[in-house]
């Protein structure tokens, strides 16, 4: 907490002196233990808000995604694993729940009709996908970012599944250099153009830059799949983007590279301007050099902007909202809730809760608080008891969180 806290309160230009050189420390991997949960645990809110457990016994739930009539859609998708990753997760015990089981592939849909908290009708309500993350409801078309392609299907409204082909509209870069594999999607304003956010093949290139066309970016196409170009690049892993609320901005929570030390690189939340660099491969927070990566072009370096707002390294920033409904109190309003995922390669581990940025004007508006903690047993020893990734925020003014470890959905209402 007080490192996040201090990390969010430093003047920017201060923040990035204070950065420690490369490998000033040696970098670990440190993977976490997951726990699971205890049957009358749950996550930790602040007073005045409850947390319940929505759903559980899914597989790898990543993302999740709200339809108009208020069923819940829950993208149920892994990393790819082959022989000797699922031995090493062995060994250190990343296995417990299903954490490395292959992945579902499908989309379930979950209608809790009565708003009590517990969903009645709960379906596979797309299959056969391959690896999907973001939704998006655009018309009476359900879009689907696959890590290698979009595609869109019809949508009926009250729909418990989705039984028509799709149509593919766009394909995405993938291949065998695809460690961060997930793709969401924004739409602008207008509903004329759809924005996806993809993140590096790698760490920092080391498998070459030719395999990194089209990726560590923002793209931008019509709804079509035509047009497409890239919006803004070298921002390495950009899980999820989303317009701060009231303004035209652009925002972005994104994960930076590894293996420079316990505490680089800060992964950071940031405005996201059309034609932008940020850095990646070549420096990272603004024109600090990777040694470890060739030469960039003339200039290159020079142009990078520098993120917003740092956030603790190694984190795993995954989720972005920006609370736009009534229900919470007056504070969080308009502000940004944002999951970490929680670190591999740092001790002790860092991240593994749900953090809160309050926002005015569309700006940052204060320190980052936590807001959902719980999920850390022992920061040491690196048991955990789960690891958020999707968020939502309802139309009914409810939180929603994914645990892809420990298969569950979490639901988080102002009492």
């Amino acid at each position: 907490m007080r490192i996040l806290l201090l990390l969010l309160c430093l003047p920017l230009m201060n923040y990035a002196q204070q950065l420690p050189p490369p490998h000033a420390t040696k970098s670990v991997t440190k993977y976490s233990k997951v726990k699971g949960w205890g049957e009358n645990e749950t996550p930790v809110a602040p007073a005045g808000f409850t947390v319940s457990l929505f759903a559980k016994d899914l597989q790898n739930p990543r993302w999740i995604y709200e339809l108009p009539n208020g069923d819940l859609l829950v993208a149920e998708s892994n990393s790819h694993f082959g022989f000797f990753k699922k031995i090493g997760a062995a060994i250190i015990g990343a296995t417990h729940s299903n954490s490395v089981k292959n992945s579902a592939n499908r989309i379930t849909l979950l209608r809790d009709a009565d708003h009590d908290g517990i969903p009645e009708t709960r379906n596979i309500f797309l299959s056969g996908l391959h690896q999907p993350f973001g939704m998006l409801l655009i018309g009476d078309q359900l879009y689907v970012a696959n890590t290698d392609a979009i595609w869109r299907f019809p949508y009926k409204e009250g729909a418990t599944a989705i039984t028509a082909p799709g149509v593919k509209i766009a394909d995405l870069p993938a291949g065998k250099v695809n460690r961060h594999w997930t793709r969401n999607m924004l739409l602008n304003r207008a509903h004329t153009k759809l924005y996806v956010a993809v993140g590096s093949g790698d760490d920092h290139a080391e498998k070459g830059i030719d395999k990194e066309q089209l990726r560590a970016a923002i793209l931008e196409m019509n709804l079509d799949g035509s047009g497409l170009q890239v919006y803004a690049s070298g921002i390495r892993n950009p899980v999820t983007i989303a317009w701060a609320p009231g303004t035209e901005d652009m925002w972005a929570i994104v994960n930076e590279r590894d293996e420079l030390g316990n505490d680089l690189v800060p992964d950071y939340f940031t405005h996201v301007k059309r034609g932008g660099f940020y850095g990646w491969p070549y420096s990272y927070f603004g024109q600090h050099i990777d040694p470890r990566v060739p030469a960039a072009p003339p200039g290159l370096v020079e142009k990078t902007i520098v993120p917003d707002l740092p956030l603790p390294a190694h984190s795993a920033n995954l989720g972005l909202a920006f609370y736009t409904e009534k229900s919470f109190p007056e504070k969080y309003r308009n502000g940004a809730f944002i999951t970490q995922h929680g670190s591999w390669n740092r001790k002790p581990v860092s991240g593994y809760k749900v953090i809160f940025i309050p926002f005015k004007n569309g700006k940052p508006a204060g320190p980052g608080e936590d807001f959902l903690t719980g999920f850390v047993k022992d920061s040491v020893a690196g048991t955990v008891r789960g690891r958020p990734v999707g968020i939502t925020v309802t139309r009914r003014g409810e939180l929603f969180i994914t645990d892809d470890k420990e298969n569950r959905v979490w639901r988080i209402k102002h009492d």
